[in-house]
Formats: C-alpha cells, sequence, structure tokens
C-alpha cells in the first residue's frame, strides 16, 4: 500500500487504560469508522484516503470526531448524513465549515 495522501480518523472513545467509554462510542463512532470505509471504496479513493479509528481524543462534548489529515481539520458532531460532505471536501481541498471544531 502507498501512503495516503490524506488520513481521517475517527474517535473510538478507547481509553489509556483499554475501556471504550465515552460521547463518540456512544453516538455510533464505530460505525462511522465502517460508513466513511466503504464510501472510500466506492469512490475507488483506496490509495488516496485512509480511514483509521483512534483512542479518545478529550473532547467527548463534540463527539464524534472526525479529524482529517494533513489538513488538521477537525469536526465535531459527525453523522452518517456528513460522510457524503466531508469526503468531497477532502476531495476538493476544503472544509465544511459547519462542522469545523474551532
Amino acid at each position: 500500500m502507498q501512503k495516503p495522501e490524506n488520513h481521517i480518523f475517527i474517535c473510538g472513545s478507547t481509553r489509556l487504560n483499554g475501556k471504550v467509554q465515552g460521547a463518540c462510542q456512544n453516538k455510533d463512532s464505530h460505525d462511522l469508522v465502517q460508513m466513511f470505509t466503504e464510501e472510500v471504496m466506492d469512490r475507488d479513493l483506496e490509495g488516496e484516503i485512509m480511514v483509521t479509528w483512534t483512542g479518545c481524543v478529550g473532547i467527548c462534548e463534540k463527539g464524534p470526531i472526525v479529524m482529517i489529515y494533513p489538513q488538521q481539520t477537525w469536526y465535531g458532531e459527525v453523522t452518517e448524513d456528513d460522510i457524503d460532505e466531508i469526503l468531497d471536501a477532502v476531495e476538493e481541498g476544503s472544509v465544511v465549515e459547519r462542522l469545523v471544531i474551532s
């Protein structure tokens, strides 16, 4: 596999002690990982965009959190309905302003 141009990280609410708890997990962030991955595959972007779930990123009140790198864009309160718009923005090099955590 080649190094992807973009990396999408999705908070999985796993704490350092290994426990899974928190707002992101409680709001189905694990399902978001699968949905983002499937949409990336449907768009034939596997070599360009990688999707990974992470441990807790510490801002549970904004969960689920989605982080786009290398742009360093953080999105909060992401739902399934936001996936297409986020991926469109990644492809266009733009951001979805209404979701940005500032």
